[in-house]
């Protein structure tokens, strides 16, 4: 009895640390980001620095950036439509921002036509004396459809890691 005990402990011992083996081994081959760390394909913009971009590609787009700061009492110029629409898209409604579609829906909300935004949880509405929600959706409701279509391929393309040739 003794002896059957002391084969089985020597026989499982040694074999699980060869399938534990096997099994790093088989999962290293098939996934190479298991056993080190691959380098970064594009560079990772944070949504407070990609409304400038924006501006960058679309100079014309509606800067909406004349609102007062509670706190200070002056202008916020970096509290911008894009930037407001941006935080909007991934905060406020957890939307991908590498979706045209739901890039598309953002801006329908903005357009009255699909969710409602809340006023109270608005970007801006925190910070600003007043609640940029009615002059934001102005300006987006006096784009043409190709302003709007141009700008959700310019979101798109600033958040999508470009492509990898292999």
């Amino acid at each position: 009895m003794k002896q059957q005990k002391l084969l089985r402990g020597q026989f499982f011992s040694p074999f699980i640390i060869t399938l534990m083996t096997v099994i790093i081994v088989v999962l290293g081959i098939g996934n190479t980001n298991l056993l080190h760390i691959a380098p970064a394909a594009a560079q990772i913009f944070t949504p407070s620095d990609v409304w400038q971009k924006v501006y960058q590609q679309i100079p014309d787009f509606p800067q909406e950036n004349q609102y007062v700061s509670k706190t200070t009492g002056t202008i916020v110029a970096t509290n911008t439509l894009a930037s407001r629409l941006i935080r909007y898209h991934i905060y406020n409604k957890g939307r991908s921002p590498i979706y045209r579609l739901d890039w598309k829906l953002t801006l329908a909300d903005y357009l009255d036509a699909n969710e409602t935004i809340y006023v109270d949880s608005y970007p801006g509405n925190n910070i600003l004396k007043q609640n940029p929600l009615v002059g934001d959706r102005m300006a987006i409701s006096k784009l043409t459809r190709r302003q709007r279509n141009n700008l959700v391929q310019v979101l798109v393309n600033i958040f999508s890691p470009p492509v990898q040739k292999m």
